[in-house]
């Protein structure tokens, strides 16, 4: 057995009405003037009336912060440590998709640490103690309330840094499915692609463990099995619920084995595009997933196989399991109406050697089960043309 060193850092509250909570978790974990950080969007959804209520029942005397946007930038984050100063904060509590919790541990870092976002790029750069933060997610996405890393954009080249240190990691994530049926079924389906790729692109990272691989695969079958259902339904509450949790193992897989080339490839499009980052990864995905498969023919086994296959032979059921793969991903970027090729996204054919110099320089890449530079991205961005 090889040698592995599993942590779970972050407590999970799941379950329908569990935002309800909050209050008595914000006790736990000693809150007194919490930052809630929430964009405008939670904010007419009156779900940030609700959560400060709770937080004010139980004591604690709120600070809402709105300025920020999707993808937040390094300015966005320094906006929220100043406004956040003089305010005494002693906690944070983050509320919303992966911006809201994204920005809520950048605000975290250069709070508590000083400096610039770009200095803590990479893992383990925060010297001093950081506040202790809750998560509320309110999409089944990013998984970013199960990792330690913040990803945060530089504003001037919109390009993504993944910056982590074990204090940022929340304390508590609080996952009510409820709270999901806001959301407009774009955001639905965007979110959800990219939960789906974290499960299937941290099933094969180099850094995969015993552990992580198990976090995987369970976020696969939960997202693969009840994604369409969602978009079919929106109410499905049991739907959302598995939704939900298959975003938060898939984040948990995240921060145990990283990602591929997948995402390497998908945060120029998201920087230059301005194409969604889940649109982009459904575009991606499959030709990434065939792309690994030619060079390990099992690669994919542990994570997808298809029943029809049972009375094949090993050896075919091998060679097949990363195009079945595919063939499913591109089945389920077609449910959501995402583009199926990069021209259709908008993408200039003489673009993609400066889109491939750029992916070959992301740190999700490094981690890919084939080796991955420029040559490499060009060819997935060639596929996905």
């Amino acid at each position: 057995m090889e040698s592995f060193d599993f942590d779970l850092r972050t407590r999970l509250v799941f379950g329908v009405e569990s935002v309800a909570r909050v209050g008595s978790l914000s006790k736990d974990l000693g809150f007194s003037r919490p930052l809630l950080v929430a964009d405008h969007g939670l904010q007419e959804a009156g779900h940030v009336d609700r959560v400060s209520r709770f937080l004010r029942d139980a004591g604690c005397d709120p600070v809402p912060f709105h300025d920020f946007d999707i993808n937040p930038d390094t300015e966005m984050v320094d906006r929220g440590a100043a406004f956040a100063h003089p305010h005494g904060i002693d906690s944070i509590v983050g509320l919303g998709g992966g911006s809201s919790l994204d920005c809520a541990k950048g605000i975290n870092f250069v709070l508590t640490n000083g400096g610039v976002m770009a200095d803590y790029r990479g893992y383990g750069k925060a010297a001093k103690a950081m506040l202790p933060m809750m998560a509320i997610p309110t999409t089944a996405g990013t998984g970013s309330e199960a990792q330690s890393y913040a990803v945060i954009a530089d504003a001037e080249t919109k390009l993504k840094m993944a910056c982590g240190d074990p204090k940022a990691a929340f304390r508590i994530a609080v996952l009510d499915p409820q709270l999901t049926l806001s959301q407009p079924t774009a955001v639905t389906a965007a979110a959800g692609f990219d939960a789906i790729a974290h499960a299937v692109e941290t099933a094969v990272t180099t850094r995969r463990n015993p552990v992580s691989a198990l976090y995987s695969r369970e976020a696969f079958q939960l997202l693969n099995g009840h994604f369409e259902a969602v978009l079919r339904d929106p109410d499905d509450i049991m739907a959302r619920a598995a939704m939900h949790l298959g975003a938060f193992y898939a984040g948990v897989a995240i921060e145990q084995s990283m990602l591929g080339a997948a995402h390497a490839c998908a945060n120029p499009l998201t920087a230059q595009y301005q194409i969604t980052h889940g649109v982009a990864l459904a575009i991606l995905l499959p030709h990434v997933v065939r792309w690994n498969a030619q060079a390990s023919a099992g690669l994919y086994r542990g994570l997808f196989s298809d029943a029809s296959d049972q009375d094949h032979d090993r050896q075919v059921q091998e060679t097949n399991t990363g195009n079945q793969l595919a063939a499913r991903l591109v089945k389920i970027g077609s449910a959501c109406g995402f583009p199926s090729r990069l021209r259709d996204a908008g993408v200039v054919q003489s673009d993609l050697g400066r889109l491939a110099t750029v992916a070959a320089e992301q740190w999700t890449g490094s981690f890919n089960p084939r080796p991955f530079s420029t040559p490499e991205a060009l060819e997935v961005f060639e596929c996905a043309y």
